[in-house]
């Protein structure tokens, strides 16, 4: 064989009957395969039809996939660890299928069906044999720090009431796989006499080496490799076989998740058709196929749990265990090994308490490797839940206020804007005068006294800026973005259908939002409402009958980027020398994880001057405040709350430590949350709460101070 080209032979020591029974199970496997795999997506026709075209741009769809999977972008994010082992994992199984494919090209079709000779030789033989040890040696290490923390470290997030022996099964059936590969290469290159050219296979040349020394004679490799040969064929078939059945089809429903990801998921819900066609969730089959699809891509591995703010304050909500519950609900209902139940009720297949704890915050999608689209599925079962009437008390309050005031808070309409009367400027009725921006204040701003001087800060900031602007007055009402995610679809649709009404008799250029919440829904969601399907609905008080905003020509901003855009145009004349306060920023999931707005509000606070620390959870990985999904406005037994956990972070974990003196806000609903976090966790004398709106006042009227006696170099102190 020293004499040849460098090759091997493929059936070493097999005799043509065992290569004959290896291939009859082969395609045995394969039409198992093949039979679940279909069996895995006719199920998916079976769930309702999704409200968004999940297909549309199938190719550009494929191809973002493919960088996103490939790339492990999501699997690094949070977790280097995790990141590194499931890039070693994936690229060596690829490589590993890859190379496997081309040996199955070469011996079944290239030289048999077409009778060419063999190119699995000389130099093609040897870079493969290289290639494929080297990243079949990356697989074995990535799957051994897999199994490092899962059963060394026992990391905590990978375990959970879902955590079985089909997990087990998994993760050592690939160890075995890998590692058995070296094993039967290291017996056929001692029992072919170390060829000198297979030192390309370094592993399996290396562990040639050890047998060897070991004392084990060529004979004896020989004798081996018949048994460790089928022992490894044999399980390499039952995985394929076994792969759509169980936890290794996460291979392909990941990806068709990943193909079929909403970029907008979580910032826009699913609508309600006019017809109420599966809508809620009386029965598993309401649910659409994409949320079908979301059970199946779970791969269990907790980073939803592990961020999210609802599991870590003591309620009784895990993502993970949602979403796999209504899996194994679906597949033990089909295999008729439980009876029909309801989907969320107190004894159904989710407690009603469960739902009720979800912040909407979006922590669990931005964490999740393979875009499940959590909310889209609670949205749902919260729908089912308030069409029975069975949320909070404080919740059917607050629906009872919007239905007869239009504002959470129950107050009346006229004293709306009452919270302007200490200005001393008058504020235009953008329902009277043309205006460049009409700016939704919002019920918290409007009503609650604490948020009533961030408003009177904002509305000072555009008058100084001379910007032209005016507000709905009685005629803005709440703007409905937490009460759809309470499930409280109908309503949202009214207040919704008043605004674009109202907005169609106003003339401005833009609108600008005060809370993120509302920016969120008048920019993702108003646009999505066919208002058409309801305009004719007597219950329903409007009579807009079309799309608003479809193509997005009036632009939708949050305060702050307008403010920032003042500030970089020189209109409100800042130095960056005001305030010398050492801060820390929070970022509102409405603003961060749903909008991407992450740099506009530091831009404006480092131009005060302050000296702004990061807590370690920040940007995309924020906090929630636990205002969100309804929570301002629900009772929870929880320890600690979401947001006396945050306010510790930000004395306790920032690099500035205690010396953090002000906790600042961009929303009206987290200035009310860390406003009561800071009494109930006992912080009122640690840290002020602070809008970045009033920051940038009092940096303003610092300047004027400092202006007025002479001196424009001297930055204000803390009191």
């Amino acid at each position: 064989m020293q004499a040849e080209a460098p090759t091997r032979p493929t059936f070493w020591t097999i005799s043509y009957v065992g290569e004959a029974v290896f291939y009859w199970l082969a395609a045995l496997v394969l039409l198992v395969f093949a039979y679940g795999v279909y069996e895995r997506f006719a199920r998916y026709t079976r769930g309702s039809e999704d409200p968004f075209d999940r297909l549309a741009e199938l190719p550009e769809r494929v191809g973002t996939a493919a960088r996103i999977v490939l790339s492990n972008e999501k699997q690094f994010d949070r977790d280097l660890y995790a990141g590194v082992m499931h890039a070693f994992v994936l690229w060596g199984f690829l490589t590993l299928f890859i190379g496997t494919s081309i040996l199955a090209f070469d011996m079944d079709i290239w030289t048999k069906l077409l009778g060419q000779e063999s190119f699995f030789q000389g130099n093609f033989y040897l870079s493969y044999s290289l290639v494929m040890d080297a990243m079949g040696f990356l697989f074995v290490i990535g799957v051994a720090m897999a199994l490092y923390r899962r059963y060394a470290v026992r990391h905590e997030r990978l375990w959970g009431k879902h955590t079985s022996r089909e997990d087990d099964a998994f993760i050592w059936t690939l160890f075995l796989l890998g590692v058995g590969g070296y094993v039967i290469e290291a017996l056929r290159i001692a029992g072919t006499g170390f060829p000198e050219f297979e030192t390309v296979s370094f592993v399996g040349y290396f562990l040639a080496m050890v047998f060897d020394g070991a004392g084990m004679s060529a004979g004896q490799a020989e004798s081996l490799y018949w048994a460790g040969w089928w022992s490894h064929s044999l399980l390499a078939l039952g995985f394929i076989a076994w792969i759509p059945y169980a936890k290794p089809f996460h291979m392909i429903s990941s990806f068709a998740n990943v193909v079929t990801r909403d970029e907008k998921a979580g910032s826009r819900l699913p609508g309600v058709p006019a017809d109420l066609d599966h809508v809620n969730a009386e029965s598993i089959d309401d649910f659409s196929w994409k949320e079908i699809l979301d059970q199946d891509a779970c791969t269990k591995c907790g980073r939803c749990s592990s961020v999210c703010p609802a599991k870590a304050s003591g309620r009784p909500l895990d993502p993970r265990d949602v979403i796999l519950d209504l899996k194994s609900y679906r597949e033990s209902l089909d295999a008729g090994e439980t009876e029909s139940k309801p989907i969320v009720a107190d004894g159904g297949v989710i407690a009603s308490e469960t739902m009720e704890s979800c912040m909407a915050c979006m922590a669990c999608m931005d964490a999740c490797p393979v875009e499940i689209e959590h909310l889209s599925s609670f949205t749902r079962m919260n729908r089912q839940l308030t069409d029975e009437g069975a949320v909070q008390s404080n919740m059917q309050d607050v629906f009872g206020n919007l239905m007869q005031k239009g504002n959470t808070f129950g107050d009346p309409p006229r004293k709306r804007a009452d919270w302007a009367d200490d200005l001393d400027f008058d504020l235009t009725d953008a329902r009277e005068e043309e205006v460049e921006f009409l700016w939704y204040v919002g019920d918290y701003p409007s009503y609650d006294d604490r948020n009533k001087k961030v408003a009177r800060s904002l509305a000072t900031l555009f008058e100084r800026a001379g910007v032209s602007f005016g507000i709905l007055f009685d005629d803005e009402k709440f703007d409905g973005n937490d009460i759809r995610r309470v499930g409280e679809e109908f309503l949202y649709l009214e207040l919704a259908g008043h605004h674009v009404e109202t907005f169609e008799d106003c003339e401005f250029e833009k609108i600008v939002c005060t809370d993120p919440h509302s920016y969120n829904t008048m920019k993702n969601e108003y646009p999505e409402i066919d208002f058409a399907e309801f305009a004719d609905d007597p219950v329903m008080p409007f009579e807009y009958d079309e799309y608003w905003n479809e193509d997005a020509e009036i632009p939708v901003y949050h305060w702050s980027q307008v403010v920032e855009q003042l500030v970089s145009d020189g209109r409100l004349g800042l130095d960056g020398t005001e305030l010398d306060y050492t801060v820390t920023y929070h970022d509102p999931c409405h603003l961060g994880r749903y909008n991407d707005v992450y740099e506009v509000p530091r831009d404006i606070i480092k131009a005060t001057g302050c000296d702004l620390h990061e807590m370690p959870r920040n940007r995309a990985d924020s906090f929630c405040c636990g205002g969100g999904g309804g929570g301002l406005w629900m009772e929870f037994d929880e320890e600690p709350k979401p947001s006396e956990e945050r306010l510790r972070e930000a004395l306790e974990d920032t690099d500035a430590g205690s010396a953090v003196e002000k906790f600042v806000v961009a929303c009206p609903m987290c200035m009310t949350m860390y406003e009561d976090g800071r009494k109930t966790g006992d912080f009122e004398d640690d840290i002020e709460i602070v809008d970045v709106a009033e920051l940038l006042i009092e940096a303003l009227d610092a300047k004027a101070e400092r202006t007025a006696a002479g001196d424009d170099t001297r930055p204000a102190t803390a009191d």
